[in-house]
């Protein structure tokens, strides 16, 4: 199958559904097989629903559909141990690994003062030393191939502005910005290139849920979607209130690509110019 990563195998975090999902599907359709990396679980400090086994069945299936190998693995990025046998497994039944996507994240709300010491916790554990045990699983794999290789942090637009009610998200994105760089710099001499995403909102679950609603429209019982498009649109220069998945997925796959082969130590954003207002 011809693509712009026809031959390659990635592995992708956070791949049940989501922005995720959308990365395994836009990679496959581009030719590369799939590692379907999710804790498929919840995580008690989140209060919204994570995703579950089914989703990333789910996720399998549609890389299937496109022709494309895909290999499931329920594992939890904090668990460094565990993370490191699950991937070993995977790469050995498909035989090779080259890209990276560190994905999986979490998000929850209270302001700097009024965290409570678990919400704190879960986001640091999941959002940055999750991607960092990630690039530690991967790293030997992508040494050892000889080949170089392509990992690519999630981070957010966040990084470049303050965010209320968000100081433990807003501190693990930035973290990682700090983590791609020094990464950049000491693989680059094994051709690995290593960058990050800076979104905006994604129109996701992250968002679609009655938590993410209610804090944007607090003067309201129950927000729906539709209730929250202003507020949202207001964070962007350009007039959206959000982009879709496949946006984040289309930049992905520019990095990860022969196209950005010189391109390493670079936070891209797609954020329809919210770091500029």
């Amino acid at each position: 199958m011809a693509g712009r990563v026809a031959g390659k195998v990635a592995l992708i975090t956070g791949a049940a559904r989501g922005q995720g999902r959308s990365h395994a599907v836009r990679l496959a359709q581009e030719g590369a097989d799939i590692i379907a990396l999710d804790l498929c679980d919840q995580v008690a400090s989140v209060g919204y629903p994570l995703a579950t086994p089914a989703d990333l069945a789910e996720t399998v299936g549609l890389v299937e559909a496109l022709d494309r190998r895909a290999v499931a693995v329920q594992a939890d990025v904090r668990d460094h141990a565990g993370l490191v046998k699950a991937l070993d497994d995977a790469v050995a039944q498909l035989g090779q690994l080259d890209i990276v996507s560190a994905n999986a994240g979490i998000l929850s709300f209270g302001t700097a003062a009024g965290l409570d010491e678990a919400s704190w916790q879960d986001m640091i554990d999941v959002n940055l030393t999750g991607v960092w045990h990630t690039a530690r699983a991967v790293i030997p794999h992508l040494i050892a191939s000889g080949r170089g290789g392509s990992i690519v942090l999630t981070s957010s637009g966040v990084v470049l502005r303050g965010t209320p009610n968000c100081a433990h998200y807003v501190s693990a994105k930035h973290g990682l910005v700090g983590l791609m760089r020094t990464l950049a710099l000491e693989l680059a001499p094994h051709w690995i290139r290593v960058n990050s995403l800076h979104p905006t909102s994604v129109d996701t679950a992250m968002i679609r849920n009655p938590q993410t609603l209610g804090l944007f429209r607090p003067d309201l019982e129950n927000p729906g979607v539709d209730d929250v498009v202003a507020t949202f649109q207001a964070k962007n220069a350009l007039p959206i209130p959000w982009v879709e998945a496949v946006d984040v997925s289309n930049a992905l796959l520019f990095l990860v690509s022969d196209e950005a082969r010189y391109i390493t130590g670079v936070p891209l954003p797609v954020d329809a110019g919210y770091s500029i207002i």
